[in-house]
């Protein structure tokens, strides 16, 4: 099962060096913003946020940021504290995710919500949005400040759709990608978005950019529920099966439900249900995930949107920003964490 999906990755190890490289001097000015306003006189705040923030995450959400400036040669430094305020609200969606799905373990480590309990970890959660919405205020951008408080809006919408669609396995292909579009794409989006508002550049630039985020973080979200059954605790920073064991409808799941044996669907209703979560069920649940051809089906639907996401940055010099941004779909795409 693991050997026929790692087949379908690229060839080659694409990596976020490029992108990294491209966002080097921004993201360290980023990182300070990060730390100073993560501070407070409650000492719990910075204790618990520090311990998820500086738990291994690759700043991927605010380095799109910065390299989306980059590709627009932006020389300003606007989008220090936006990119930061892009990291404050993934990092407290983080923590209240992790509530919801009573997590353990992230990154590889144990979960706030594990260390500190629920109520800090929502509370430290707020604290993060709030932080985010003063940056946003500070920068003085009406615009700015639509693109990420709708994109907030979003996230949360696509949460609560994710958890009423939870265990519900007859949930349609379309239903899924509304969800996944809002609850992941939706900051991807607006992370890049921001660097064409900041950078003056007009809608035409400002759509290109959100359409590549866009594309990046449905594709990036398609292969962290197909890696779910093929990955480990060592590559992917949580134990193989989390999502199925929760109950998630994921579209490897639905593939696999709409083209089983009534038998194999009442499996997967039995499963979504939580009668059938053991050791054995995870591995029938990958026999059959295999031979209705869901996970391969879900790397393409990722390539599919991939490739949407590099056609939206076709319209700016080649370079090595967009040689950086093009890579960074390739390593969302062939990742295995």
């Amino acid at each position: 099962m693991t050997a026929k999906v790692l087949s379908l990755r690229p060839r080659g190890t694409p990596s976020l060096s490029g992108l990294m490289v491209l966002a080097g001097p921004g993201l360290t000015a980023v990182n300070h913003v990060i730390i100073d306003r993560m501070q407070s006189p409650v000492a719990l705040i910075p204790e618990l946020a520090g311990h998820l923030i500086a738990g291994g995450g690759k700043r991927l959400r605010p380095m799109l940021t910065l390299g989306c400036a980059a590709l627009l040669d932006y020389g300003g430094t606007r989008h220090h504290k936006l990119a930061a305020a892009v990291e404050f609200i993934h990092t407290a969606t983080l923590l209240h995710d992790d509530v919801v799905d009573a997590s353990g373990l992230r990154r590889g480590k144990a979960t706030a919500n594990r260390l500190w309990g629920n109520p800090a970890s929502v509370l430290v959660g707020d604290f993060l949005f709030s932080r985010a919405f003063e940056l946003m205020v500070e920068d003085g951008s009406l615009r700015v400040l639509k693109i990420l408080s709708s994109a907030s809006a979003i996230i949360a919408e696509g949460e609560v759709a994710q958890l009423t669609a939870q265990r519900e396995v007859e949930t349609s292909e379309d239903r899924y990608l509304e969800i996944i579009t809002a609850k992941t794409a939706a900051l991807f989006s607006a992370a890049c978005q921001i660097s064409g508002v900041v950078a003056e550049r007009g809608p035409d630039v400002e759509n290109a950019l959100e359409s590549y985020g866009r594309n990046l973080g449905i594709a990036f979200q398609l292969v962290d529920d197909a890696i779910d059954f093929v990955s480990d605790a060592d590559t992917m920073g949580k134990d193989v099966g989390d999502d199925f064991r929760d109950g998630k409808v994921t579209l490897p799941i639905i593939l696999a439900y709409a083209r089983g044996s009534e038998d194999e669907r009442q499996f997967w209703r039995d499963a979504m249900r939580g009668k059938r979560v053991g050791p054995e069920d995870l591995i029938e649940a990958q026999r059959l995930l295999g031979t209705s051809n869901a996970i391969s089906d879900t790397m393409a639907r990722a390539r599919h949107y991939g490739a949407r996401a590099m056609d939206a940055l076709s319209g700016f010099p080649n370079g090595p920003a967009r040689r950086a941004l093009t890579e960074t779909v390739e390593f969302a795409i062939a990742r295995a964490y």
